[in-house]
């Protein structure tokens, strides 16, 4: 499944659109420096060759990749990442599935975890 970088991001989890049995993943990731064109928090530059890794190829989930800002809109403690969808730190992984007629956040990983291969397949699979 495809890495989405260009993701509608709806205004809670409950607006997503998952299907049964599919999951959908978002990864909440520092977004790039426009200078250095690199993300400006170090774990997303550790954790985003291996979110890259894990999730190219045809067998694997969709992730949305969604940028939280840049540090100043990041850091305040209205941004819309903190207030509506409980992210306090990047990287942030998460899983959500449809259960029952709702779709919930139903697993995560969060900076250093993202690095664990084990963590992380046993959240790919639903583990």
């Amino acid at each position: 499944m495809p890495i989405l970088s260009d993701f509608k991001f709806p205004s809670s989890a409950g607006d997503l659109q998952v299907t049964s049995g599919s999951p959908l993943f978002i990864a909440f990731l520092a977004s790039k420096d426009p200078v250095t064109k690199k993300p400006w928090c170090p774990d997303v530059v550790a954790a985003l060759p291996i979110l890259e890794a894990t999730f190219q190829g045809g067998k694997q989930p969709t992730v949305a990749f969604v940028d939280v800002g840049q540090r100043p809109e990041w850091k305040d403690p209205k941004n819309v990442f903190r207030t509506k969808w409980n992210v306090h730190n990047t990287p942030t992984l998460a899983r959500y599935e449809k259960v029952g007629d709702e779709v919930k956040e139903v697993g995560r990983l969060v900076e250093s975890e993202i690095l664990d291969q084990e963590r992380l397949q046993k959240l790919i699979q639903g583990a």
